[in-house]
């Protein structure tokens, strides 16, 4: 009620200093602290002290009138009229404001009266009770003392009466029993006996009960060996079977072997089901099978449905999936073996380690036999299970054969639990480790025949003759037999051919990755293993599928570098531009694209050693450089082979004025546009020097009249012949080294001028093997001067192009007998007219 009091003090009405202050009148004057208990500071001594409890008023008094001024003492006294006041109003409110509590507090209090006295009346019958209870049972006890001993003897004999009917009885309910086939019951009621009948087999009665016990439980035991011999029944029971027979003191050893036999024959019959199903494939159907390919993702790339390449190996097993192959096995052979195990450990492991079999040291015997049994079963199993997924070639889905093998491993935990230290469970994931590797290779296999075949396909594109390369003569893109776009959409430029062929396999690496995931997808119970995630997204997933297949690309493009002949071979010259292109793009941006695809998608830490990009990169470039170098190896003697049949089915000596161009001259100036077309198509122009104004109608010095008259007149005559190969030489001490097969650069100009270089260095050569007459010397000067009007447009310095056909016009004059030059205005009429 005081508590309620002070919050109702609180809760009224006037300031909030007037609240507190009331407040800390009232606990003082209650002796309260703040947390509502009695305070136990020390009580102040001071008499002065108005609120403490030793205060003096006349001390008090005394104290104001000494040190007080008569307007203070009155000012006091105000003060303290105006407190008085101030709290015989707030106690006033308090008991207005709590009436209703102190009303119903007084109630209360009155009414715990009245239940306490009616409570104590209770009680005092309740004692009443008890002591007539105490006084009856003693009456009770005193009545029945003499008779308690001879009850208990009574109870005793009955006892040992129902004993001795129970053994005498035995042999008949034995008998019973084994007429009902209740040999739990049987085995049961003799243990029961057993040790009271050999405790008392010294008297005859005993001994002959012992021996009618001893005769049923042999022929018990024997009905029981023959069950289980038998093998007919189930699980259940043959664990029954097992446990009385251990209860009857059979051989532990015995039991275990003959268990287990009995298991191998239902556990062989299930891998003997399971092996009918993996048929042996027929070896002619293996050779005349089309080699299974890749499914090419539908879109512009997609190929045709006639397409060969949807061709797929078939599956050997036919009648059941790999799926339902493992669903068998799993549900057949190893649930068995788990029933097996769990069984066998129950009779003879976990039974034996109590009980009298606890000190025969059966459990290690037991499970040294156990493990032997499982490792040899499960072997028999999973090379089974090897087999069946070795026939899984076809690489279209691979969402049956992911499950089967989460499956797999699943059930496999199972046999882990019930048998630790087993090596199966362990043997099992190196199955599902093995099986995703292979998956892997055969993917690299398919990616790469896929490859050679985009690669057959733009083969094929480039020998079609309706193709043509903007124009230029049959170097272009254009219909792909199954791997590109065919119809109507083919690609008709190289670009295009290049970006379709790129597309294309960049579609099938994501295909492939999109399919290879599975194995990592996070309802799949081994992906996130340590032992599986780690090993196979780095070295399975990134370097033997990914890494390897952009190593084949460049290794493959480089072979096609080592072809034999002057011509290169049987490889398109727009084949080899084209690979060459495509390693570039690869060593630029593709590489990057696709590891950083490959690491994204499939979270690959690099813990163990992977192959960097740089490193990838770096070999593509070299072999688009290769590939780019022998284009124009190949392209320049494909020149060189038309001017050197030019020089050397010629007759120098005896031939005709010249009156016009020769047309193979013509003709090298048109393969050489073609060219220049075709390789501007897929690289950049390049950076050329400076040309002159008159470059079309740049003149060589030697072919000035007057000075070549000279010239030749004191150079060719008999005397001085060492003076002329002075000058010859000394003229090239002077000139800038042509080295004619070194790299070019991955542009236009380069390519054409390394061209160049090839086809009129062969020219060079050939007429410095051949002896001309006035009219063949007149020729060439016609057939350089042509070539300079035209090809000084393709090279990067005009000058090059210049000296080696001044170089050609040089060699000729040496080799001339009759060295008569033709007027340089002559030789621009014939070339303008031809």
């Amino acid at each position: 009620m005081e508590s309620n009091m002070d919050d109702e003090v609180v809760s009224g009405d006037g300031g909030p200093g007037r609240r507190r202050r009331v407040h800390g009148l009232l606990k003082m004057y209650y002796g309260l602290n703040e947390e509502g208990k009695d305070s136990q500071e020390p009580e102040s001594l001071d008499p002065c002290d108005i609120n403490g409890p030793h205060f003096d008023p006349e001390h008090y008094l005394n104290k104001l009138r000494r040190e007080c001024s008569l307007a203070e003492l009155m000012d006091q006294e105000t003060l303290m009229v105006k407190q008085i006041r101030s709290l015989d109003s707030d106690m006033q409110t308090l008991v207005y404001e709590n009436y209703n509590k102190f009303i119903s507090a007084t109630d209360t209090i009155r009414k715990m009266k009245n239940d306490f006295k009616k409570m104590e009346d209770e009680m005092d019958c309740l004692s009443a009770n008890m002591a007539a209870i105490t006084e009856f049972s003693a009456s009770i006890s005193g009545t029945l003392q003499d008779q308690h001993a001879q009850i208990t003897k009574l109870s005793g004999v009955h006892t040992l009466l129902r004993k001795l009917q129970f053994l005498f009885e035995l042999p008949a309910r034995l008998n019973k029993c084994l007429e009902l086939q209740a040999y739990a019951q049987a085995v049961s009621s003799h243990r029961r006996a057993r040790c009271v009948l050999q405790q008392y087999s010294h008297l005859p009665s005993f001994k002959g009960i012992q021996d009618d016990c001893h005769a049923i439980m042999d022929k018990l035991a024997q009905e029981l060996r023959q069950k289980f011999r038998d093998g007919g029944t189930s699980a259940k029971d043959l664990s029954q079977c097992v446990e009385l027979l251990l209860q009857l003191d059979e051989p532990a050893e015995e039991l275990c072997d003959k268990f287990l036999s009995h298991a191998r024959s239902r556990l062989e019959s299930d891998l003997q089901g399971l092996e009918a199903e993996i048929r042996p494939y027929p070896v002619s159907a293996v050779k005349d099978a089309p080699a299974h390919r890749l499914s090419t993702t539908a879109g512009a790339t997609s190929p045709t449905h006639n397409s060969p390449r949807t061709s797929a190996l078939p599956s050997p097993s036919s009648n059941t999936d790999i799926l339902e192959f493992i669903d068998r096995g799993c549900n057949e052979f190893v649930s068995s073996l788990c029933l097996v195990i769990t069984s066998y450990q129950e009779l003879f492991i976990n039974h034996a380690q109590t009980g009298e079999l606890a000190s025969k040291n059966i459990p290690q015997m037991a499970n040294g036999k156990l493990h032997a049994f499982v490792d040899d079963l499960a072997a028999r199993y999973f090379s089974l299970v090897e087999r069946r997924i070795q026939e899984e070639k076809g690489v279209g889905d691979n969402s049956l054969l992911v499950r089967a093998l989460d499956r797999f491993h699943r059930r496999l935990q199972a046999v882990a639990k019930l048998l630790p230290g087993s090596a199966v469970p362990h043997k099992g994931t190196e199955i599902v480790v093995r099986a995703a590797t292979e998956r892997v290779k055969q993917y690299l296999s398919a990616l790469q025949s896929f490859y050679m075949d985009s690669l057959t396909d733009v083969r094929q594109a480039l020998a079609t003759p309706r193709l043509s390369v903007a124009g230029a003569s049959g170097t272009g893109g254009g219909l792909l037999h199954g791997g590109l776009a065919s119809g109507r959409d083919a690609p008709n430029s190289l670009p295009e051919l290049l970006s379709s062929l790129s597309a294309l396999i960049l579609n099938q690496i994501k295909s492939v990755l999109a399919s290879v995931h599975l194995f990592t997808a996070k309802d799949i119970t081994f992906s996130n293993k340590p032992y599986f995630k780690g090993e196979f997204c780095s070295q399975g997933v990134r370097e033997s599928l990914v890494v390897n297949f952009i190593k084949f690309v460049c290794q493959s493009s480089r072979q096609f570098c080592e072809s034999a002949g002057d011509k290169g071979g049987s490889t398109p010259p727009a084949l080899l531009l084209l690979l060459s292109r495509l390693c570039l793009d690869y060593e630029t941006s593709t590489i990057s694209y696709i590891l950083t695809l490959t690491d994204e998608q499939f979270l690959v830490q690099h813990h163990s050693p992977v192959t960097p990009v740089t490193t990838l990169c770096a070999e593509a470039r070299e072999a688009a450089q290769k590939l780019l170098n022998h284009y124009v190896k190949v392209q320049g003697l494909i020149i060189s082979q038309m001017l050197r049949k030019s020089v050397e089915t010629r007759d120098w000596v005896n031939t005709i004025e010249p009156r016009n161009v020769r047309a193979v001259m013509k003709r090298v100036v048109e393969d050489t546009t073609s060219i220049d077309v075709q390789v501007g198509l897929l690289y950049e122009e390049g950076v050329r020097k400076a040309h002159s104004s008159d470059s079309s109608k740049r003149t060589f010095s030697v072919y000035s009249s007057s000075r070549q008259q000279a010239r030749y007149a004191a150079s060719y005559t008999p005397s001085a012949p060492m003076d002329t190969n002075l000058l010859s030489n000394i003229h090239k001490l002077f000139s800038e080294r042509i080295d004619i097969f070194s790299s070019v650069e991955f542009n236009k100009v380069s390519v054409m001028t390394g061209i160049i270089k090839i086809s009129l260095k062969t020219f060079l050569e050939c007429v410095r093997l051949r002896t001309f007459g006035r009219y063949g010397l007149q020729q060439i000067q016609v057939d350089c001067h042509y070539l300079q009007m035209y090809l000084w447009r393709f090279v990067s310095d005009e000058n090059l192009v210049h000296f080696l056909l001044d170089e050609i016009v040089g060699s000729s004059a040496h080799r001339c007998l009759d060295p008569a030059p033709m007027e340089q205005s002559v030789i621009e009429v014939i070339c303008e007219r031809g």
